[in-house]
């Protein structure tokens, strides 16, 4: 087993590449601010319960009003604006233009920054506690 194969590091690992994701569909977002009938699009981030060994426990959640229970976050939801993945926070308040568009650029622009620091802030925890461990290992 090797040090990078540490679940702390794979979890970290996992938040970085969740960032990057975000970065894209944001840039994408202020790319077609002048598009007309498009819609802004955001990920949202998965809430989930820790257990007592730090892993995640599953939670059920309802999906639709079919009383479907959504128990595991690898299931397939149903695709809609208010479906399981989707942060209804972050699709409403934005305006939409005579031409359609529902692009906010000041707010889109705020969470570019506001996903960048989180970025930052994850990639330097990844970054310490390689350091730690190469410490704990005596390459340093």
């Amino acid at each position: 087993m090797s040090l990078t194969d540490l679940p702390i590091l794979g979890m970290l690992r996992n938040k970085m590449q969740w960032h990057q994701a975000r970065q894209g569909l944001l840039a994408e977002n202020v790319a077609n601010a002048d598009m007309p009938h498009f819609r802004p699009r955001d990920l949202a981030e998965i809430n989930r319960g820790s257990g007592p060994s730090g892993l995640a426990a599953p939670q059920a959640s309802v999906v639709g009003g079919d009383g479907l229970a959504r128990t595991n976050a690898g299931h397939i939801g149903l695709a809609s604006a208010d479906g399981p993945n989707a942060d209804p926070k972050r699709f409403k308040g934005f305006e939409v233009r005579p031409s359609g568009n529902g692009v906010n650029l000041e707010e889109e622009m705020m969470k570019a920054g506001e996903n960048q620091s989180d970025y930052q802030m994850v990639a330097s925890l990844y970054q310490k506690s390689l350091d730690a461990l190469k410490i704990a290992v005596g390459k340093r």
